[in-house]
């Protein structure tokens, strides 16, 4: 079993861990539903406010991940540059210590619509101190307190919330020749 001192020793590679099994998660869910034109890419580097795009016809997501150990998030620090895409959005994913995914956080618009507007969010302290010893803002960044996220329960219900109402048909059959 793994202990809590992992998940701060190693979160960067505990969110990647996350976030690739939520991308596989999402993808079996919409295979069984018969769904294969998505899209996802990832961001190489995280300078736009996004981890990873999914898309699917005219819904295309910037999606900045966020995990946790506990069951719903603290107020989370959103990069301004989110807010310039066409349909970001934050998930935060509740993990356990064994990184079982569940619940999911919502913070972002209907699909096709933007961010809610960040505007009235202060900004955060950075993390770490300058040479003065203080923690100057993060002017590019707003700290979204929790009671602005909405909790989804399934990955079936986060696709819907990402995409819309999807269709509820079948895996792709395949058929064998001969």
């Amino acid at each position: 079993m793994a202990s809590i001192d992992i998940h701060s020793t190693h979160s960067t590679l505990r969110e990647r861990i996350v976030e690739h099994v939520f991308v596989g998660e999402a993808l079996r869910a919409l295979w069984r539903r018969g769904i294969t034109d998505v899209e996802v890419l990832r961001s190489e580097f995280d300078a736009h406010g996004y981890d990873l795009v999914m898309g699917r016809g005219q819904i295309v997501r910037h999606i900045q991940f966020k995990t946790g150990v506990r069951n719903k998030p603290s107020p989370v620090s959103v990069g301004s540059a989110l807010a310039e895409k066409p349909s970001g959005c934050v998930i935060w994913i509740s993990v356990t210590l064994e990184l079982d995914m569940g619940p999911f956080w919502w913070f972002g618009g209907e699909p096709g619509e933007p961010l809610p507007d960040l505007s009235d969010f202060a900004s955060p302290k950075r993390i770490g101190r300058n040479k003065e010893g203080e923690r100057p803002l993060r002017a590019n960044h707003r700290k979204v307190p929790a009671r602005y996220f909405r909790r989804i329960d399934t990955i079936d219900a986060m696709l819907e919330t990402l995409f819309g109402p999807l269709p509820t048909g079948q895996a792709p059959v395949i058929v064998e020749n001969g």
